[in-house]
């Protein structure tokens, strides 16, 4: 019976704190608090300092905490739209490795030179420190209208550098491996990347040929087996010793950009499993904390902190992306150019949330001198910068005019017509100074299979006519089939910038935003 009621005690804390970090996500956009640290909050309030759960195993911390960055990056994989990520995946595959060891020897170098560590556990720190959040990304960016560059950027970044960074932290934190020469370990490092890209790849393909002719008998199989297929990618990548992050991220863009059955479903319970990871992850560290020992961080977080906002960060996006800055000498360049205000954006949005939490109980977990007091610096760190990052990226991205606010969004709804016409449906809101405003419906020039089905103004909706007027303020939706799609969108934006004159006016891509 003893058994049994501590398994129904479990459960109704389990649910309880479930529930409310559900409930949380809506009180935390209202007031504009990241929903992680809310997280991180309930966990700390049922821990040894609150209702007095106390939890200080490191190594299930580690273990769960990567199986949750699984998932939280799978839904990264599948919702990124390869059309949007195409033109930046040099950018990002940059940041994501250069970006990467720019960070931790930038970091580790000063905290050496300030804090009077030594350098091993500098380097180790500016590892743990280097990596990108997805979960925070895709959380707090997406509700921002970024240019899509930028947007796509960010994604692309945090989906891939957890794969390297993972790869330094465990080269630093294991003692087998410190005799290890420098060029060995950037053999295996290159090795992990190209194994796992590559099973990502392979699998991703493979899926998605498999549930294109499976004739699964329900409906709701469809979503657990794409899933299941980025969690396979990674637990292959594991076993041959290859990134199994990358790996599934790569496997949930193939999947996600293939034209799969029920589609939708999909990526709706990958949106559902990836917020239940989220939850998990932050209050299973938030537990994993002792509050006492976070003051004695304090100084050395504050520190590190501000090495790696205001010189490790904006040095390492400098370096990464300098092949990609200026003017092309190609009128179109098939990939994008960043200008000064686009490196500015991107240094001061490298947000940190759950992964260097998770990465610091690596060392923890292998007993490394000094990794406690790590934990705690990364944990303070994550927490102050998280919350004064998130509230000022909006107003640093309108004061670097980097906004999009024109741009089309798609909405993830059930609807069995759509799917049927292998069709998605956007939406688009007309901002004050955008030249839609103004424009006849007509004067769009829609490609054929893509059409305005319904105008909302002052909060009443209406079918749209050719001479319907459009104004600021309105917000559309809008069908187009896969195949115009991409064209839809840059036609939409094209009349966005140049009004009725966009009809004559070409795009051009190789400039940049000065």
């Amino acid at each position: 019976m003893s058994g049994a009621y501590s398994f129904e005690v479990a459960l109704l804390i389990g649910t309880g704190v479930l529930l409310a970090a559900v409930a949380a996500v809506r009180f935390s956009s209202r007031i504009g608090l990241p929903s992680l640290l809310v997280y991180l909050a309930l966990g700390m309030l049922i821990g040894e300092s609150g209702f007095g759960i106390e939890f200080e195993n490191a190594t299930l911390t580690r273990t769960l905490g990567l199986c949750a960055l699984v998932l939280i990056i799978a839904e990264g994989g599948l919702s990124a739209r390869w059309s949007t990520l195409k033109p930046v995946l040099p950018a990002a595959i940059a940041l994501s490795t250069v970006g990467v060891f720019v960070s931790t020897a930038v970091v580790g170098l000063v905290v050496h030179l300030l804090l009077g560590v030594s350098l091993h556990a500098g380097l180790l720190l500016g590892a743990v420190l280097s990596s990108t959040d997805a979960a925070a990304v895709f959380a707090t960016l997406r509700w921002l209208r970024l240019k899509p560059k930028l947007m796509a950027t960010l994604e692309a970044e945090s989906g891939m550098n957890d794969a390297p960074a993972v790869i330094l932290v465990v080269l630093l934190a294991t003692p087998s491996l410190a005799g290890v020469h420098w060029s060995t370990e950037a053999g295996l490092i290159a090795y992990e990347l190209v194994v796992g890209a590559a099973l990502g790849l392979l699998v991703g393909l493979a899926g998605a040929w498999t549930l294109r002719r499976a004739a699964l008998p329900a409906a709701g199989l469809y979503p657990l087996a794409a899933v299941g297929l980025t969690v396979l990618a990674y637990a292959a990548g594991v076993v041959v010793h290859g990134s199994g992050f990358l790996a599934v991220y790569v496997a949930g863009v193939i999947l996600g950009n293939s034209r799969l059955p029920h589609r939708q479903a999909i990526l709706g319970f990958a949106d559902g499993l990836a917020w239940l990871a989220q939850i998990g992850l932050f209050v299973m560290l938030g537990l994993l904390v002792s509050p006492g020992r976070l003051t004695d961080a304090l100084i050395p977080a504050l520190v590190i902190g501000l090495t790696l906002l205001l010189l490790a960060r904006p040095i390492s996006v400098a370096v990464s992306l300098l092949p990609f800055t200026g003017r092309s000498r190609r009128r179109r360049s098939r990939y994008e150019r960043f200008g000064r205000r686009d490196l500015a954006f991107l240094s001061w949005a490298g947000l940190r949330g759950a992964v260097p939490i998770v990465l610091a109980t690596i060392p923890l977990s292998e007993a490394v001198p000094g990794a406690t007091a790590l934990f705690d610096a990364v944990f303070v760190l994550v927490v102050i910068f998280t919350l004064a990052q998130t509230g000022t990226l909006a107003p640093v991205a309108r004061w670097l005019r980097v906004t999009s606010p024109a741009e089309p969004t798609e909405l993830r709804v059930e609807t069995a017509p759509l799917e049927r016409m292998q069709a998605d449906l956007l939406q688009l809101e007309i901002p004050v100074g955008s030249q839609l405003a103004g424009v006849h419906l007509d004067e769009l020039r829609l490609p054929v299979g893509a059409v305005v089905t319904l105008v909302l103004r002052d909060g009443e909706g209406f079918v749209p006519h050719e001479q319907t007027r459009l104004r600021a303020g309105d917000s559309m939706l809008i069908v187009a089939t896969d195949e115009v799609r991409d064209a839809t969108l840059r036609r939409l934006r094209e009349v966005g910038k140049a009004g009725r004159l966009a009809r004559w006016i070409a795009g051009n891509s190789g400039k940049t935003d000065d």
